[in-house]
């Protein structure tokens, strides 16, 4: 297992203009490659970049001050960037060629295997030392211990747009993550939304943190930088003032999803989410910020190696029609996204729009029997791993049970004025909700 820890660098101000000088040199080289890779007839490999280092020591007397390491990482970075780009274009992308970095575009350094030691026995409380080859000693704060059987594998040393310097520890565990469970029995659907953070199928949805504060701080922050002259030493200040408002933004709402993440991940020993397309999202016209906001990409990539971690099923299902399907009879229900309310007009179960399918369930198994919540989320996330899973606990199944447990829940009972196979428009569902509410199912079918 492999995982990363991020941590805060004070260094002094002799040592912060090394760095600087260390940096600088990075980006020369990074620069240098990328006009040998566009001048070459012939394509250069990552080991062929590589081999050319030692010679350029001879004409080049700065690259003999940095750690030979961190000169081959740099060579990693351009390589890795290069295979980004071609599959991109594989991917049928409209994509460019790499430019030349700029000073504000490299702010960053890597030692990779050796050059670097985390002294965590200062003494002080949260206190350590970072000792790197060429450079120096930096204090660090070690607010989270680094595990002892832990051994650091990698060092990456960036400095922010802030102002302020960070190092990332990669660290590596010998032991290997724990088991998953072949028979999971706390099992959870999320459905990621909007106004609710998530929907899960205990019933539970989580309102995302108010920004709204931290927001407006950061657009008067922005007016303020519009009115300074671009490249003076005030614009230079006001741009930092900004870059530290994205900061507490950013922080703040990572922070929310660690916490959630984490909890779903120690919680259940099957997570099923919904695998959306948080790119393709963000292009649609209209509520972009909301959902910018959301972050549901980091929000899964977080579950996902937290349940990793934790011995814990991951499965991202297919989000298509998993708030349109009526959780109460599976009549599907065309609705317009800003339609939050489900209101089906074949049986009359009404539910927030994320909220909807969730149904009361009796999984029986050989080794369990107690009451569950499912979600068309959680449906299929069972059939995608569908371990150690009994014919009872299919997603075939499934409505059949809800048949028996339908009383216990006060719900609507499943009976349909409609097929199941059968699409509602909006329109009815919009301009007159659910007839069934009001009159009995036979009634609603003869309203066309």
């Amino acid at each position: 297992m492999r995982y990363a820890y991020k941590y805060r660098l004070s260094p002094t101000p002799t040592v912060e203009r090394e760095l600087q000088r260390h940096i600088d040199i990075c980006r020369q080289a990074y620069n240098h490659f990328l006009h040998e890779l566009q001048e070459a007839d012939e394509y250069l490999s990552r080991h062929e970049m590589q081999s050319m280092l030692p010679e350029m020591k001879n004409w080049w007397d700065d690259l003999s001050d940095v750690y030979s390491k961190v000169l081959q990482m740099v060579v990693k970075r351009l390589s890795d960037n290069l295979s980004g780009l071609r599959k991109l274009k594989e991917n049928g992308h409209n994509v460019g060629e790499l430019r030349w970095k700029s000073p504000t575009e490299y702010r960053s350094l890597t030692y990779n295997q050796s050059g670097f030691d985390v002294d965590r026995n200062t003494g002080r409380d949260e206190g350590g030392e970072l000792h790197l080859s060429k450079i120096g000693t930096i204090p660090i704060r070690l607010h989270r211990d680094i595990p002892e059987d832990a051994t650091v594998k990698q060092v990456t040393v960036k400095k922010e747009k802030t102002g302020k310097w960070y190092t990332t520890v990669a660290v590596e565990f010998d032991r290997e993550p724990p088991a998953k469970p072949d028979d999971p029995e706390r099992v959870v659907g999320i459905d990621a939304g909007i106004i609710k953070q998530t929907h899960d199928t205990d019933g539970v949805a989580v309102k995302p943190p108010d920004l709204s504060d931290e927001r407006n701080r950061l657009e008067r922050e922005q007016r303020n930088l519009s009115r300074k002259e671009h490249g003076s030493n005030n614009w230079q200040k006001q741009r930092q003032t900004v870059a530290r408002r994205y900061a507490d933004l950013k922080r703040k709402r990572r922070d929310f999803l660690h916490k959630l993440s984490n909890y779903y991940a120690r919680e259940y020993d099957l997570v099923a989410v919904e695998d959306l397309d948080a790119k393709e999202l963000m292009e649609e016209p209209g509520n972009s910020r909301s959902r910018g906001s959301a972050a549901w990409a980091t929000f899964k990539r977080f579950l996902e190696y937290k349940c990793e971690r934790e011995g814990t099923h991951f499965v991202a299902v297919s989000p298509r029609g998993t708030t349109k399907e009526c959780a109460s009879c599976g009549v599907p229900t065309e609705k317009p996204l800003w339609v939050r309310e489900h209101s089906c007009p074949a049986c009359g179960f009404e539910a927030d729009r994320d909220a909807n399918a969730v149904v009361r369930l009796r999984l029986t198994g050989s080794k369990r029997e107690a009451f569950a919540t499912a979600w068309n989320v959680l449906s299929r996330g069972l059939d995608q791993v569908g371990a150690g899973r009994s014919e009872s606990t299919s997603s075939e199944s499934l409505r059949d049970s809800d048949v028996r447990t339908r009383a216990s829940l006060s719900l609507t009972p499943p009976e349909t004025a409609l097929p199941a196979d059968t699409v509602v428009s909006a329109k009815r569902v919009i301009e007159r909700g659910s007839p069934c509410l009001k009159e009995p199912p036979t009634a609603a079918s003869r309203q066309g």
